[in-house]
Formats: C-alpha cells, structure tokens, sequence
C-alpha cells in the first residue's frame, strides 16, 4: 500500500523573542506581561493581557529595552520599568544582578 509521504510529527507553538528577533519553541522563552506600566515576568502564562516572549539571557534583554520592543509588543505608549524583569532574567540566567 503506497504511503502519502505525510510523517506525524505533532506541531509545538513557536513564539519570536522580542529581543534578538529569532524564533523559537514556547517552552523555551518567558512569556513577559505590562502591569500597570511595569513589565512582570509571566513564566506560567496565566497573567491577562497582551504577551511578549523572551529569551532567559540577559543580551536578549537589552536589545529588546534598546529598541523599545516592550511598548510596542505591548501597544503601549512611553516606557515600561523592566527592572523587576531584570532581575528574573539574571537571577534564572545564573548571572549576578547588576549594582
């Protein structure tokens, strides 16, 4: 009996991190929320509202503040303290916080 060459490989949400701009699997990036004008790390992706997604790294990060990615995923206006983010990213990178 010929195959119809289909394989069942089972489909997994992609998401694009907000910082480097490369896809990736959901499970692999952080889900980020706005509250109340404050950027909220949302590693079980339960918080209402908008998402944005990104890479546990620190660089990954700081492109996404550089190029004003969070107001944007947002759509939002001004800007958002990401310091609580921050400070998630670094301490689940293995990375000291920085002074």
């Amino acid at each position: 009996m010929p195959s119809s060459g289909r394989t069942h490989v089972r489909a997994r949400p992609e998401r694009t991190c907000v910082g480097c701009r490369k896809r990736a699997a959901k499970h692999q990036l952080l889900r980020v929320t706005a509250i109340e004008g404050v950027c909220v790390p949302d590693p079980r992706g339960a918080l209402p509202g908008r998402g944005a997604h990104l890479h546990l790294d620190p660089t990954c990060l700081d492109l996404a503040v550089r190029r004003r990615a969070f107001p944007r995923a947002f759509r939002l206006q001004g800007t958002l303290d990401t310091e609580r983010l921050r400070e998630y990213v670094e301490e689940r990178a293995g990375g000291t916080p920085a002074s």
